[in-house]
């Protein structure tokens, strides 16, 4: 018995039980958490968890590979390369019918897929996202000095985006994923990257797999009929940055603005992706913001 535990007896049995329970003598001494494990001479206690902490995988973002599989294929894995991804789905099934799909980077490990990008104020989303790339040509090359809404977007295949459909759904159950979350790299880029396009079947996705975020087409009407759009343009851009767009508050439609707008058209409104705000547009930005609840925050915004 250590001199401790001789003192603390002697004090029991001086001041009696009752005193001794009160004084906190007869406490139980706390146990050890089975959390701790020995790791390389030293403990690691994995008992005590913060409220402040979050998943590092957040995000999930969809690309157009703009080429072929095979060459999507030696980009993105080319040592000497700065381009990499987590996922790429092939354009059509293989010789024996079946759709595989290449993971080139395993989902814990950081793919260079975003480049410089934002979303809710994140920056380079590399770090906190998944990248999925979608084997599609986007437009041929003799339409890229076009306007985009002049250029020949080319389609999905369907049997290639219901595979995209069960990939992104596995991910997004995986890490809970929220849907304003699953973006396009359009979203994330707006002037940098236009992909996967206006001719990506967002809402098909929504409504057969439950992925990403899509607009109740009752309350777009709401909107649209009883609250237009009239040109507030500082309101516009506050919504779009609470919904998530890296937007400027300037109070002016600059180029940075209508970038942004493009990319929202693509994504949510695909009749129309010139960057004009029109009425429709921001009727279902409304209507995303009400659905996904960040009115309060586009009200805060201005």
């Amino acid at each position: 018995m250590s001199d401790d535990e001789k003192y603390r007896k002697f004090l029991v049995n001086a001041l009696g039980r009752p005193l001794a329970r009160q004084a906190g003598l007869l406490a139980r001494p706390r146990k050890v958490p089975p959390m701790v494990r020995e790791c390389n001479g030293y403990f690691i206690d994995k008992a005590l968890t913060p409220a402040r902490r979050e998943p590092r995988i957040r995000t999930l973002v969809l690309h157009y590979t703009a080429t072929s599989l095979l060459r999507s294929l030696s980009t993105l894995t080319n040592p000497a390369g700065d381009a990499s991804a987590h996922y790429v789905v092939p354009e059509t099934a293989d010789d024996d019918n079946r759709f595989v799909v290449y993971q080139l980077v395993p989902e814990r490990q950081l793919a260079r897929h975003a480049g410089v990008s934002g979303w809710r104020g994140e920056r380079l989303l590399n770090g906190t996202s998944i990248g999925v790339e979608i084997v599609n040509p986007g437009y041929p090359a003799d339409d890229a000095q076009l306007p985009l809404m002049d250029r020949r977007w080319h389609p999905f295949p369907m049997p290639q985006i219901a595979v995209v459909g069960k990939l992104v759904a596995d991910i997004v159950m995986r890490y809970g994923i929220a849907p304003d979350r699953v973006l396009g790299h359009a979203d994330v880029a707006p002037g940098l990257a236009h992909d996967p396009g206006p001719r990506f079947p967002w809402r098909w996705l929504h409504e057969q797999f439950g992925i990403g975020a899509w607009p109740d087409d009752a309350r777009v009407a709401h909107y649209r009929d009883h609250r237009p759009y009239r040109g507030d343009v500082p309101a516009l851009q506050a919504k779009l940055l609470a919904y998530g767009f890296d937007t400027p508050q300037t109070g002016e439609l600059d180029a940075s603005t209508t970038d942004v707008i493009v990319a929202f058209q693509m994504h949510f409104h695909p009749a129309r992706y010139d960057g004009v705000p029109d009425v429709e547009t921001v009727a279902v930005l409304d209507a995303l913001l009400e659905k996904y609840g960040k009115i309060d925050r586009a009200i805060t915004a201005r």
